[in-house]
């Protein structure tokens, strides 16, 4: 092996522990995005099980201004809550950088899969396509959560983005149910909401 290609080798190595060394001390900032989505979706989730069961006697097309409205709802918090992270430290840190670029992949993705399923829904003419939503979710969930348990070496978080995957699947033998959407909020709260407040609660207060 030549010196070139063995420097190269200890520059990567040096790199890897870097990243190992920085995951493990520096907190994780996107707690507070976590808790408001998996609230607000969930809150939706919980309106749209009510419409479909008629608990609410609204018109069809309800459930899109339900969904519509957490989004929007959701892309106000999650702005002033991406604000308040910014000031804190470790914002800028290699791991905070890594699940925060993977979380906001996330976020697109949802949100063209969605944009995506309605055109062939409308298109179709079947809108029982989206059931399968809540599949495609808590898989991608589990993606970020994995990204998030590597980057900081925090076992918990690996067993969040299993369970995430398994949610998943749950979520297709619930399609066509009622129940599905009172599972998803479930869901949501134990795959979102509990991990978020658990990273918000390990933000230190001054330094990091």
């Amino acid at each position: 092996m030549t010196d070139e290609k063995m420097q190269t080798l200890r520059d990567d190595i040096a790199f890897m522990k870097a990243l190992a060394r920085d995951g493990s001390t520096t907190p994780l900032l996107f707690g507070g995005v976590m808790v408001a989505a998996g609230l607000i979706f969930g809150a939706g989730s919980v309106g749209h099980w009510m419409i479909d069961t008629g608990v609410l006697q609204v018109p069809d097309w309800a459930y899109l201004v339900n969904w519509l409205g957490a989004a929007a709802v959701f892309g106000v918090v999650c702005t002033l809550v991406l604000r308040r992270a910014k000031s804190r430290p470790g914002y800028s840190s290699g791991v905070n950088k890594a699940t925060g670029a993977a979380w906001s992949g996330v976020g697109f993705a949802i949100f063209a899969m969605w944009l995506g399923m309605m055109a062939f829904a409308y298109r179709t003419g079947n809108f029982e396509v989206m059931n399968i939503f809540p599949v495609i979710i808590f898989a991608v969930y589990g993606a970020a959560w994995s990204v998030a348990g590597a980057m900081s070496g925090k076992a918990w978080i690996n067993v969040v983005a299993l369970a995430s995957f398994a949610a998943a699947v749950g979520m297709g033998f619930l399609s066509g149910a009622s129940a599905q959407m009172l599972g998803y909020a479930g869901c949501l709260l134990l795959l979102a909401v509990l991990p978020g407040l658990i990273l918000i609660r390990q933000e230190p207060a001054d330094i990091v």
